[in-house]
């Protein structure tokens, strides 16, 4: 019994003895290793200094700006970090954090690649800026304003003043319209008019009704084209060009146009027909609806 715990004592004694040389001899390793670290977070520091001023003019979304920093400042970090553990030869540590942090990476991307999809396309959305607040845009079927812009989703008010919050990988990859970024926008009216009229003077009636629409654009003419022959008018359709501005603008204008068109039409004689309709009695072999009528009522005298 003595001779194991005298055995023991002997083995810690030598254990304790190497890792005190051991100790002494890694010193200047662990030195180095300490001042890698502290320059590493000085520059570090440094960079997160440089990158607040600069990535706030490659985007103005101050969420993107910041992220972008701090991706920066602890990329930085974990270099420095990687550095220090090859100087105290600790490589087998170094290859299993790296195995790690694949691993977990892989994992999580799988859990959450719906989320980090929305989150790269809100990355995305804030570099190219395709649309920004206050923006007049259509995808599928929602019309409205954008109101808020985040990294993972978008969200638009419509005309309704319902708030709709859409993923930005639907607002990334699926068309949609900005009504915003083209300053103007083509206002097109369906009109009918009586086969009695003269489609020459609708014409002539129909543009100078639209001259001082409020917003047109007078760069571009009036168009009004004849499509067909309805079943009680001959259709045509008028094209103008208007700013857009606002939504509301656009309204404004068609509201005036149906107004002007309407009024210039009445103070001409112009005439837009109702829809006719030839109702069918049953009535054979040409006979009048009066003598259908009177027979109806001898038979009913009969059958009295």
């Amino acid at each position: 019994m003595d001779l194991d715990l005298k055995s023991a004592l002997i083995l810690l004694g030598e254990k304790v003895t190497t890792w005190y040389e051991l100790a002494i001899k890694s010193i200047p390793n662990i030195l180095a290793a300490l001042v890698v670290i502290i320059l590493f977070l000085l520059l570090a520091k440094s960079f997160r200094k440089v990158t607040r001023r600069i990535f706030p003019k490659m985007t103005r979304n101050k969420a993107v700006s910041n992220l972008l920093t701090s991706i920066t400042y602890f990329c930085i970090i974990l270099l420095g970090l990687f550095i220090s553990l090859e100087i105290l030869n600790l490589e087998k540590t170094v290859t299993s954090l790296l195995a790690g942090a694949g691993v977990i990476g892989l994992a999580l991307g799988f859990a959450f690649q719906e989320s980090a999809s929305n989150f790269v396309s809100g990355i995305l959305i804030a570099y190219r800026e395709p649309y920004q607040l206050g923006d007049i845009v259509e995808i599928e079927d929602f019309f409205g304003e954008v109101t808020n812009i985040n990294l993972r989703t978008t969200s638009i008010t419509t005309f309704q003043g319902l708030e709709v919050i859409i993923p930005n990988k639907d607002m990334f990859t699926k068309p949609f319209i900005n009504f915003t970024t083209t300053p103007k926008r083509r206002l097109d009216l369906t009109v009918g008019v009586s086969y009695a009229d003269d489609l020459e003077k609708v014409t002539k009636i129909t543009q100078e009704a639209l001259q001082n629409i409020t917003g047109r654009i007078k760069e571009h003419e009036i168009e009004v084209f004849f499509k067909e022959f309805g079943s009680s008018s001959i259709n045509f359709d008028v094209r103008m060009w208007v700013k857009y501005p606002r939504n509301q603008a656009y309204l404004k204008a068609r509201h005036e146009s149906v107004i002007a068109i309407k009024k210039a039409f009445d103070e001409n004689g112009i005439t837009i027909p109702f829809p006719i309709r030839t109702l069918d009695f049953g009535i054979k072999g040409g006979e009048k609806l009066n003598k259908m009528v009177n027979f109806g009522k001898s038979s009913q005298s009969e059958s009295e």
